[in-house]
């Protein structure tokens, strides 16, 4: 009898508030397996809707992002409301806390200024827009420079996938400058070296006639907003003389057009007769083949 009096206070808070536990516990893992399956059906649904398509607005790429932080923002706060059902189901006096917790809290504040700083920076390059998932993006930090589309934008880190296929992961807080090339539209920047030796006239008569006719290529025309236009003489040096060409395209599409347009450029200037130095030449293949920053550079 005096053992079971013994543990018949565990016992009936077992069966009252140790139950409450279980049940609180449980509902915080089902609810957070729920959250988790609405955020992923809802960005399913926006890769599907885009599957077909090589760009996404920037509507669809902020929603993408904004869903994902909305759902761990949710489970984080889903966190802390059932550990402070369980802490008074303990017993806890959660107002003797409060001058503790304030003071715990200052010491985390200062001696995790960074993670803070994280999460602002995260807010703001949500609240601003200035990158979303899909879009391809170079970021400057203090360490050097980091370039790859963007695959999660969270209120702490944005993780980029490079060309090489390598996963980087950037704190918000270490990013100082974040250029964006695929926001609303881009330009593709295609030089040309043009021996010196040749008829400059009908050079750029030429890279005039390509200009016309790219829009309406099978390839590529679909992602050139307008006629694209030549600058003229960018540079002269001691061989060749460097004439560039601008276009204005879909976002993301810049470097297929850039490549697209040099092999153009590179079978009309054999069928005129245009004899490219062999350094130009390889500088044209190059520029076709292989990017140079981000994605690639046109």
């Amino acid at each position: 009898m005096s053992v079971q009096s013994d543990f018949s206070p565990i016992l009936n808070w077992l069966g009252n508030n140790g139950l409450e536990v279980i049940l609180l516990v449980l509902g915080a893992a089902l609810l957070t397996r729920v959250i988790a399956k609405i955020a992923r059906m809802w960005t399913g649904r926006i890769d599907s809707q885009h599957a077909d398509e090589d760009f996404w607005s920037e509507e669809s790429k902020h929603l993408h992002s904004l869903i994902q932080v909305i759902s761990y923002v949710a489970v984080g706060v889903l966190y802390i409301l059932f550990g402070i059902q369980i802490l008074l189901r303990f017993g806890v006096n959660l107002v003797a806390l409060v001058a503790p917790a304030t003071v715990l809290g200052a010491a985390l504040g200062f001696g995790a200024q960074k993670i803070v700083q994280d999460f602002l920076a995260g807010f703001f390059v949500l609240a601003e827009r200035q990158y979303g998932y899909g879009d391809i993006v170079e970021l400057t930090t203090a360490t050097g420079v980091t370039a790859g589309t963007v695959e999660d934008v969270t209120l702490r880190i944005t993780r980029l996938r490079t060309l090489d296929g390598e996963a980087v992961i950037v704190p918000n807080g270490q990013i100082v400058t974040a250029i964006n090339q695929s926001q609303d539209w881009a330009r593709a920047i295609i030089d040309v070296p043009v021996p010196n030796n040749a008829d400059m006239d009908k050079a750029h008569e030429v890279l005039a006639q390509v200009c016309r006719e790219i829009v309406d290529d099978e390839r590529v025309g679909q992602y050139i907003l307008d006629e694209p236009t030549v600058m003229g003489v960018q540079s002269i040096r001691l061989e060749q003389t460097v004439i560039r060409l601008l276009a204005r395209t879909k976002p993301g599409m810049q470097w297929e057009v850039g490549r697209r347009m040099r092999a153009v450029i590179l079978r009309r200037f054999r069928a005129e007769g245009i004899v490219l130095e062999p350094e130009a030449l390889a500088a044209i293949r190059a520029g076709m083949l292989r990017p140079q920053t981000g994605e690639g550079s046109a």
